[in-house]
């Protein structure tokens, strides 16, 4: 005969009310782009506020997996893409233009969408985050052969990563 594990009791971190734990889709909206879906994952949900929070077991296997979905992905990057991929490096706005031979004023503007990145531009970013970004470095020949398949179009593409086995898709 096997013992019934009790649950663990979890409150909700908004209210501090019993909250229950589900499974479901969470928009990913903390890792600084806008259309990343965790799927599968674990949530802390509050019946009485409605607040909503997920379980992440492995977060920086999932940072490491979001940042080669980004540079990966076949569309010109975007600046929440190059923020992210800039953040994800752990290096500063003034770091990170002095690595692409710009002013720190330009980054910004890319950053904020206020200027397009040039395609020569797009693939050094994408090239100087599987170089220098921690567990990406064997990608190095993917990303690559990805290349010719970038689309110049700016267009947003959503990201659906499935947070148990570290996959994503485009949507």
């Amino acid at each position: 005969m096997s013992k019934r594990v009790p649950k663990p009791k979890v409150e909700c971190s908004a209210c501090g009310a019993p909250a229950k734990i589900v499974r479901g889709s969470y928009p990913f909206r903390e890792c600084g782009l806008p259309n990343v879906v965790l799927q599968g994952v674990e949530l802390i949900r509050c019946s009485q506020c409605g607040n909503e929070d997920p379980v992440i077991p492995r977060l920086n296997q999932l940072m490491r997996v979001l940042a080669l979905a980004v540079v990966c992905k076949p569309y010109r990057l975007r600046g929440e893409d190059v923020r992210f991929l800039r953040k994800y490096l752990k290096m500063t706005s003034d770091e990170f233009a002095r690595l692409l031979h710009i002013d720190k004023t330009n980054l910004s503007k890319w950053e904020n969408n206020h200027d397009r990145i040039g395609p020569q531009s797009d693939r050094l970013i994408r090239m100087m985050a599987v170089a220098l970004g921690e567990g990406l470095g064997d990608e190095l020949q993917n990303v690559i052969a990805s290349f010719p398949r970038i689309q110049q179009a700016r267009s947003t593409v959503r990201i659906d990563m499935d947070a148990a086995n570290g996959s994503y898709q485009y949507a």
